[in-house]
Formats: C-alpha cells, sequence, structure tokens
C-alpha cells in the first residue's frame, strides 16, 4: 500500500487535521494516512506539551470511524527528538510491503531546508503539500517530479489556538472531534 505519513505533534489534534487527511485519504493516490505522532519534534518548544500518551489516545478517539486514516505511535520507540529522515527508514525497514510518502502542511514547506537531511527525503520519499493561507507554494524545479502539491481545502485551525482557547476557558468544542472534546475535559488538559 502507497500510505502517506502526517507526522506531528497532534497537541490537541483537532477538527483541521482530521479534514485535511480524510480528503488527501480520498481525492490522492494515497491508500492511508498514518498519524505518527511525534515524542518530540527538534523544531518545536516542548513547552505546553500534553504527555505523549493523552496526544496518542486523543488521536486514536478521533480517528474511529475512519477506515483509511491510522493512530501510530512508531516515533515512540525510536530516539528523541524525533528526525522525519529516521522515521522514515525505519518505517522502511519495518514495513518493506509499503511504499511511504510524506504529507506536511505549505507552512512546514515553506522552511524544509531546515530539516534534517531533506534532500535525501526528497529524493526517495514523495512529498504530498497541502495548502496553508500565507504561506505560497514553491517548487524548485529539480524537485517537481518527487513533490506534489494538492488542492485541498484550506482549513485554518491551529493546535496553538486551540491550547490558547482552553486555557482562557472558551467553549471550541466545534473545533474538536466530540471524542476528544470530552477527553480533554476529564483529563483538564490544556486549561
Amino acid at each position: 500500500m502507497n500510505i502517506g505519513i502526517f507526522s506531528g505533534s497532534f497537541n490537541p489534534i483537532h477538527q483541521g487535521h482530521l479534514m485535511i487527511a480524510n480528503y488527501i485519504a480520498e481525492f490522492s493516490a494515497l491508500d492511508e494516512i498514518w498519524f505518527v505522532v511525534s515524542p518530540q519534534n527538534p523544531l518545536k518548544s516542548q513547552t505546553a506539551l500534553a504527555d505523549q500518551s493523552h496526544r496518542l489516545q486523543m488521536v486514536k478517539l478521533a480517528l474511529e470511524g475512519y477506515n483509511k486514516l491510522q493512530a501510530s505511535d512508531f516515533e515512540f520507540h525510536l530516539p528523541t527528538p524525533s528526525y522525519t529522515i529516521d522515521t522514515l527508514k525505519a518505517l522502511d525497514k519495518a514495513y518493506p510491503e509499503h511504499t511511504f510518502s510524506l504529507v506536511i502542511g505549505a507552512d512546514n514547506w515553506s522552511f524544509f531546508e531546515k530539516w534534517r537531511n531533506y534532500e535525501e527525503i526528497i529524493q526517495n520519499y514523495r512529498i504530498y503539500i497541502y495548502d496553508r493561507l500565507e504561506y505560497p507554494i514553491r517548487i524548485p524545479t529539480r524537485f517537481r517530479t518527487q513533490v506534489e502539491t494538492l488542492d485541498s481545502p484550506i482549513v485554518e485551525i491551529s493546535s496553538t489556538f486551540v491550547r490558547q482557547s482552553l486555557k482562557e476557558g472558551k467553549n471550541i468544542k466545534a473545533f474538536l472531534p466530540e471524542k476528544v472534546w470530552k477527553y480533554l475535559i476529564k483529563n483538564q488538559l490544556y486549561s
């Protein structure tokens, strides 16, 4: 199968993540999207990062009922911080029957050259980029056979917005899958 790796902190997962991943699973050449929960993103601060077990559980709850979307704790078993190239190579080794591609937003593409071994990623893995407002997608000619932009809906919900709103006591239930909302309230996360 052709698997799209949608990696992130998912701190927390929200409706925007689901809308984008569901669209890509249904309207691209990918057969499934794996939500790979990162214990530690080397390019992000650990401040306000919920425990990885909570974040994984929220992803599992959010993906219930989506046959083509899967939660993964694969990076929990790799050294931290989590570098995408290392994750992709480890996935190739663990699942030789699959072909892996990377799914990222235009915001991440805008600083992709800062990722560890970014050219190796581009040479060995197909990259699917979804639109984000204020991040024009420019693909150098030499990468155009490996990098594809998606005509996906633009969803401007961020985990930062969700966390800040929860901290301020706002009711943002509509921005989260219902089971994630209940889990956040029950476990008093981000408030």
